[in-house]
């Protein structure tokens, strides 16, 4: 397996979280609000761990929500990458609820982030 190939394989992160009764709306689903953070969250530890610099967000990109997240759910926030430069990169992100009682579970949301990766000058940086 070759070097870049292996860093993306490992860097690939998942992040769990419950729906609980503070995070809901009058409907009963997490605010959207709430879900696009958590997203945002996932990409950037994702590109954090293959990069192992630090990293910017420089575009957010078609975020698709297919169904709100119940009150009771098990969310799973996934980040793994799409798309390597020389010093940007693309996270793409999926979000599959579960429900806490059945087996049930579905993707929902994606989304897709792209990154820069900076120096101490704050100027782009070589990631490969």
């Amino acid at each position: 397996m070759k070097y870049i190939d292996k860093r993306i394989k490992q860097s690939r992160t998942s992040i769990f979280k419950a729906i609980f009764p503070k995070t809901t709306n009058h409907h009963d689903t997490l605010f959207r609000g709430t879900a696009l953070p958590l997203m945002d969250e996932v990409s950037v530890i994702c590109a954090a761990r293959f990069s192992r610099k630090n990293v910017v967000p420089i575009n957010t990109d078609q975020i698709e929500y297919k169904k709100p997240f119940p009150l009771a759910s098990i969310i799973e926030l996934v980040g793994h990458f799409a798309k390597v430069g020389k010093t940007n990169f693309v996270v793409e992100t999926y979000t599959y609820i579960e429900d806490m009682y059945c087996y049930c579970r579905e993707k929902v949301v994606t989304g897709i982030f792209t990154f820069v990766a900076i120096g101490a000058d704050k100027k782009p940086s070589s990631i490969i």
